[in-house]
């Protein structure tokens, strides 16, 4: 019997989207290819996904046999992308080409998210650019609620802690700034010399992290792509 939730159609078009095009499939794929691997470091990448969807759509990619799970000693599960599911990553930064390249930029900014920014900022962090020693820095968005306005960047031997508390280190560097100013630096729609310049970023404390920010700050993968709409 055909599946009612299903397109019946047999163009492999049709049968892909059936697996893909499940709501926050493919940024679960997103996060799998951006290295993260256990169901807290899913979660953060998806913030907004609900923990019981998540754990659905994985069971429906290990299904399709895009992911497979490993448990390993401790209990921890681990997700890895099969053969097949490393093919996808073309489709997925196609997608996000796509979007660089041709939706408008004020659509981008409509959907901020201090935890989704500062986890791809933990990602992407040159850290070529930081000093060798420990290094804390902290951004602070000053229009949101206390909850959500402070976030530490922790780098130590080479690895990148985000915290969303105090870790009690002495801070190298303070950021103040808006979400929407510093989401836009991200995406490479502003920049912070700009953003500086128009009052919206404040930097205090190492004068030469101050100056490299830029630098640092890593930017999306899509920052550097031409854009055909503003």
């Amino acid at each position: 019997m055909q599946d009612r939730g299903g397109y019946g159609q047999f163009c492999p078009v049709s049968m892909a989207s059936e697996i893909l095009c499940c709501r926050w499939t493919t940024l679960v794929v997103r996060e799998l290819l951006c290295g993260s691997t256990r169901f807290s470091e899913l979660r953060r990448g998806v913030p907004r996904m609900s923990p019981a969807l998540l754990s659905k759509r994985l069971k429906e990619l290990e299904r399709a046999a895009i992911i497979t799970s490993l448990r390993k000693p401790n209990g921890v599960v681990e997700y890895h992308l099969s053969e097949a599911g490393e093919e996808l990553r073309p489709v997925i930064v196609g997608l996000g080409t796509w979007a660089q390249k041709w939706m408008e930029s004020r659509l981008s900014l409509k959907n901020l998210d201090a935890s989704l920014l500062m986890w791809d900022m933990r990602r992407n962090l040159d850290i070529r650019h930081l000093p060798q020693r420990r290094c804390t820095i902290q951004f602070l968005y000053r229009e949101l609620t206390p909850n959500d306005r402070s976030w530490w960047l922790v780098v130590e031997q080479g690895k990148v802690d985000l915290c969303n508390f105090d870790p009690g280190y002495e801070l190298d560097l303070q950021v103040r700034s808006s979400l929407r100013s510093m989401t836009a630096i991200w995406m490479g729609l502003s920049t912070v010399g700009h953003e500086t310049d128009l009052g919206e970023i404040d930097v205090e404390g190492d004068p030469a992290l101050a100056r490299s920010i830029q630098a640092w700050l890593g930017l999306s993968t899509f920052a550097k792509l031409p854009r055909q709409v503003q």
